[in-house]
């Protein structure tokens, strides 16, 4: 049970806080307190209230009512409380090097050496976090994988700085990592925690929340609908408690038949008409780089024979959405060519197409033509599936594409790729998630640029891909 705001140990705390936006009730009476020490796990569907809650916490938006204190500090801000967030959608500047972003982050860090300091202070956070990492203090942020922003974004989000973060906020932190990365950051989560830091961490891989929440709390449609201690909730009854029943793990596939083969590229990557491949192996081994060639036939030396191909990209910020278009734009860009009579759009079927969609894949907004940065990451991951799937295109390109979309949905989305796979189109599919690459026909691991294994049926397996990740095998 939550304590009130006049709970003297608590970093922060909320009592019946509240945001509105006209008649959306975002965050709908939340109480709440988080103390040292705490891993407060917070889920629920996209929409549910989560980013909402998190930005209240941090000071980003006002609530509308109740209260939110910082006893413990006697702060009355959260940045004068030592309060971070390091959000899913990175907010690095991409034309800085990483240790002039620490800068930003960092304003008591001047003088004449300042980059040096900063350097210094950057790769010190790195290593603690992410040993091993790799990564130049003075690259060039948009000269980094998605993978390296995501660490190097985390990594100056636990950085000193003027003080010690007494909480940081993850929202979907490992949603560009692969699973020895992402284990790397669990790892360092319950350190920190264990020194008495206090950490609020969302993600919809919960396999993570039951690994380092002390606490899980459980949102919908901006309410607390459960809350207690990670040890008391099991994963089905997690998910029961987020309103929607997924199975538990990922379903065995049936062999299919498929068509004859469509797409080869130079690595060896193929796939068959109405086949799903799976693209495995950890971060930065050269499968991005695969479908990149592919999409963009950047190459004279692979081939296709199926024609047009759509892309749903995971990086959404910089690959996937039109940020000043509006939902229905953005979803609806695939299919213009069809719907469209010398030139001119109907915006009759344009309305009824997106309007199917959005039912068919759940994303959530009153009207569609509101602007796409209204919805939540997750939703706007949606409106991209909406416009691949809505196309006419044989062959789906996609990397890495469910980063901070819910477990409902998630299980919506493989069972809509399995039908529309089922009809003859064929998907190459980049996942980190080892749960998505076990929905695929075939699993192609990737080491160092290169194939390292195939695996088909049983062998689908995460020891299978791990094993094949970390050491090259037989053809």
């Amino acid at each position: 049970m939550t304590q009130p705001a006049s709970d003297a140990t608590a970093i922060v705390a909320l009592t019946d806080a509240a945001k509105h936006f006209g008649p959306v009730r975002a965050l709908d009476g939340v109480t709440l307190s988080i103390r040292p020490g705490d891993c407060l796990g917070l889920v629920g569907h996209n929409g549910a209230g989560k980013s909402t809650l998190v930005n209240v916490i941090n000071g980003t938006l006002p609530p509308s009512a109740g209260r939110i204190d910082f006893p413990l500090s006697g702060a009355t801000a959260a940045a004068a409380a030592c309060v971070r967030s390091i959000f899913q959608e990175l907010s690095l500047c991409p034309n800085l090097t990483v240790a002039e972003n620490l800068r930003i982050a960092h304003r008591g860090l001047g003088g004449l050496n300042w980059r040096r300091a900063a350097r210094q202070q950057v790769r010190e956070a790195l290593d603690m976090v992410f040993p091993g990492h790799r990564i130049d203090a003075d690259a060039t942020v948009d000269t980094l994988s998605i993978a390296e922003r995501q660490m190097a974004e985390i990594a100056i989000g636990f950085a000193p700085r003027d003080a010690a973060a007494s909480l940081v906020i993850l929202d979907e932190p490992t949603s560009s990592l692969d699973a020895a990365i992402a284990q790397q950051l669990l790892d360092y989560v319950r350190r920190f925690c264990a020194a008495g830091g206090a950490v609020i961490f969302i993600s919809h891989m919960l396999g993570e929340i039951f690994d380092v929440a002390s606490r899980i709390l459980v949102m919908k449609d901006g309410k607390v609908v459960a809350e207690r201690p990670a040890t008391e909730f099991t994963r089905q009854g997690l998910v029961d408690a987020m309103g929607h029943v997924a199975p538990e793990g990922a379903a065995v596939q049936a062999a299919r038949a498929f068509g004859p083969q469509i797409v080869a590229t130079p690595e060896g990557l193929t796939a068959c008409r109405g086949e799903i491949v799976g693209l495995s192996g950890l971060a930065g081994h050269g499968q991005a780089e695969a479908l990149a060639r592919l999409y963009l036939g950047a190459t004279s030396s692979w081939r296709s024979a199926g024609g047009r191909m759509v892309f749903v990209a995971g990086d959404r910020g910089r690959d996937g959405i039109f940020p000043l278009w509006s939902i229905l734009r953005n979803a609806s860009v695939s299919i213009l060519p069809r719907i469209a009579r010398r030139a001119i759009v109907d915006p009759a079927k344009e309305g009824h197409i997106a309007a199917d969609w959005q039912r068919r894949i759940g994303i959530r907004t009153a009207d569609l033509s509101n602007p796409i940065l209204s919805l939540s990451g997750g939703n706007q991951q949606k409106v991209l599936f909406a416009r691949a799937l809505a196309s006419d295109a044989p062959v789906v390109v996609m990397d890495d594409p469910m980063r901070g979309v819910d477990v409902g949905t998630k299980q919506d989305v493989y069972a809509m790729i399995r039908s529309e796979a089922a009809k003859g189109r064929t998907f190459l599919w980049y996942s980190t998630e080892t749960e998505e690459v076990c929905q695929c026909d075939r699993v192609v691991v990737f080491r160092n640029g290169r194939i390292s294994a195939e695996l088909t049926g049983a062998d689908i397996t995460e020891e299978r891909i791990l094993q094949a990740s970390f050491q090259m095998e037989e053809a």
